[in-house]
């Protein structure tokens, strides 16, 4: 199954930190890296203080279900000392499933496509860099969801 995960990280050199995540997911024996985007730097959602984040969007093939490739993405994610204090605060590393094939998932744990997906920038930008033809269930084309949001919301580093 091909699926999609967002990656983000505003402490302790959040580019080390998703390299990590990123060697993580290709060091399993059920998920293989085929894609990563390149690094981009955004602001805090909602203005939250803290310092900007690094975020990318890599392309994985697994044979995990979804719910087993979320279960992975925290067990990444709590390895890298990530800390869930806040919502939308600080962290090391945070890992989103955005897409899981075709699937349109919902239920306690896991919504997919990623709710939020369509009004961040720093999704859709690295989303569109490394798949620019996808198509996001029930919500489109990227590139028309392109142009719903402000693309200057974040910088190619």
């Amino acid at each position: 199954m091909l699926a999609y995960i967002g990656l983000g990280s505003n402490l302790k050199d959040p580019k080390a930190q998703i390299k990590r995540a990123l060697d993580s997911l290709n060091d399993n024996n059920e998920t293989e890296l085929i894609n990563a985007s390149s690094y981009y730097e955004s602001k805090p959602l909602l203005d939250i203080p803290g310092p900007n984040y690094i975020n990318a969007v890599c392309k994985i093939e697994t044979k995990l279900s979804a719910i087993s490739l979320l279960n992975l993405c925290q067990e990444i994610e709590d390895n890298q000392q990530r800390v869930r204090e806040l919502k939308w605060g600080s962290r090391t590393i945070d890992l989103d499933i955005l897409l899981y094939g075709e699937q349109v998932i919902s239920n306690k744990r896991l919504s997919i496509p990623h709710p939020e997906a369509i009004h961040r920038a720093f999704v859709l930008v690295p989303l569109f860099e490394i798949e620019p033809k996808i198509k996001m269930p029930l919500l489109g084309p990227i590139i028309s969801l392109l142009d719903r949001i402000n693309k200057l919301d974040v910088k190619k580093l």
